[in-house]
């Protein structure tokens, strides 16, 4: 039986409309898949930037890094030793200038022997103890208008703090600090130089003459996954030549992540001192744990 004139008519129509839909649910399926795309391109964008900004010492962004360092093989008998650095740091923006305050508050476990540690100049030997330290604080003036590198450089103190003449110096010491460095590509390289004198405090002490360099590098990979060294070296000028440095060596990985609405650093790190006093720690640990906070989260 033959198509009515009717049915013949409305054949094309039909066809017409089902393409029409189709070429409809391809838009929106290409539209859908296109905002997925620039979605997970700004989310990676970000996570790059937020990365940086971690990574930068003297960056306009509030953060709280936790920063506990294991010291292994301290003195004669091998010991271990503990220190927690509390490092909060608050910048501060006043017309073309960043004025970055970082803070160093470490909690300290020191064995039988405690000279030749890093974090101390000199130390007292004695029984094993536990508490804080002396407090660092620094202040860098920074260009708000960031350049090709960089930098930052303003004065840095240390306070009698220590709950234990043990944990530290008895003196109030100041001194010049600075750092630079650039971020090219995935690349964040510099370093951080601090020297402190001590013009204050307890006579019968040592006087505090100190050296710290921190260079560190960073490659930043996918899914907020990096790869870093960042050893501080440090010299003690009032020793002798055979314990002044304190020269490590090693690196490790961290990655960014959130944890619901907080931006979160952690990495790990570990480290073999080519250099040490002869009481000092053989090799180390270095686990981070920072909280972000970027302007407008």
């Amino acid at each position: 039986m033959s198509a009515t004139p009717e049915a013949a008519a409305g054949a094309p129509d039909l066809a017409g409309r089902r393409g029409r839909n189709t070429m409809l649910r391809l838009v929106a399926a290409l539209a859908v898949a296109t905002a997925v795309t620039l979605s997970a391109a700004a989310r990676a964008e970000d996570q790059a930037d937020l990365a940086k900004a971690a990574q930068n010492p003297v960056a306009a962004m509030i953060s709280l890094p936790l920063q506990n360092n294991t010291l292994f093989g301290v003195g004669p008998d091998g010991d271990t030793a503990n220190v927690l650095n509390i490092q909060p740091v608050v910048p501060i923006t006043i017309g073309r200038w960043n004025i970055i305050n970082r803070t160093i508050a470490p909690v300290i476990y020191l064995p039988d022997v405690t000279n030749g540690l890093a974090e101390l100049p000199q130390g007292v030997d004695g029984g094993s103890t536990f508490g804080l330290g002396d407090i660092n604080h620094s202040i860098y003036f920074s260009p708000a208008k960031a350049g090709p590198v960089i930098w930052g450089i303003g004065p840095s103190f240390t306070f009698p703090t220590a709950t234990n003449r043990k944990l530290g110096s008895e003196k109030w010491s100041a001194g010049p600090a600075a750092v630079a460095l650039a971020q090219p590509g995935p690349w964040v390289i510099g370093t951080l130089v601090r020297q402190l004198w001590s013009y204050a405090g307890d006579n019968d002490r040592e006087d505090v003459s100190q050296l710290l360099v921190q260079p560190f590098v960073n490659y930043n990979m996918e899914g907020g996954w990096y790869l870093v060294s960042s050893p501080i070296i440090t010299a003690n000028w009032e020793a002798s030549n055979d314990d002044a440095w304190t020269v490590p060596v090693g690196g490790g990985m961290g990655r960014i992540f959130k944890l619901g609405d907080q931006a979160m650093n952690a990495q790990v790190q570990g480290f073999y001192n080519v250099e040490r006093p002869e009481v000092g720690p053989d090799w180390s640990i270095r686990v981070q744990l920072q909280f972000l906070f970027p302007k407008g989260s």
